[in-house]
């Protein structure tokens, strides 16, 4: 399955601040302790610069796959046109039969964050959610059986 291009500007910025970070705090600090590590002597027992070494790579190898990340999103900005409807970026207020509640966000693949809710624009929650209105109800698809939700509430922070 290929991840969907979208991303909200907070979670854009997100990743952009943590490429600034490698970019220019956190990779010069670990070129200058391979640099110094190298100056001890022999590289072949040295601990501190093989770490080093791994640690720069894990960096690049991060900062590669951000930087072509953030080039490939598309920002989704909030639209007052969105008032009303579930879409890319709303929280979403549910309830099954069970009267069971849950509120997700709807966000881009890059976002995702299980412990605040945040849920990919990909899953079958999210899927199932997008174009509905408050009292609509939603028939989810999971490995254990169809779920029904019912629409609460949706809302935008914008």
């Amino acid at each position: 399955m290929t991840k969907t291009n979208l991303v909200t500007p907070a979670g854009w910025n997100k990743l952009d601040q943590e490429l600034k970070y490698l970019w220019k705090v956190k990779r010069p600090q670990v070129t200058r302790a391979v640099s110094e590590a190298a100056a001890l002597g022999d590289r072949s027992e040295n601990a501190e610069y093989k770490e080093g070494k791994r640690e720069l790579r894990s960096i690049d190898r991060r900062l590669q796959f951000l930087m072509k990340r953030l080039d490939g999103l598309q920002i989704v900005h909030y639209a007052p046109s969105q008032e009303g409807k579930v879409y890319f970026g709303a929280y979403v207020e549910l309830e099954n039969e069970q009267e069971e509640q849950a509120t997700y966000r709807i966000v881009g693949p890059d976002e995702i964050d299980v412990a605040n809710n945040h849920i990919t624009i990909d899953s079958p929650m999210a899927r199932a959610l997008i174009g509905k209105q408050v009292d609509d109800e939603v028939i989810v698809k999971t490995p254990k059986g169809d779920r029904v939700w019912f629409v609460n509430n949706i809302f935008y922070k914008k």
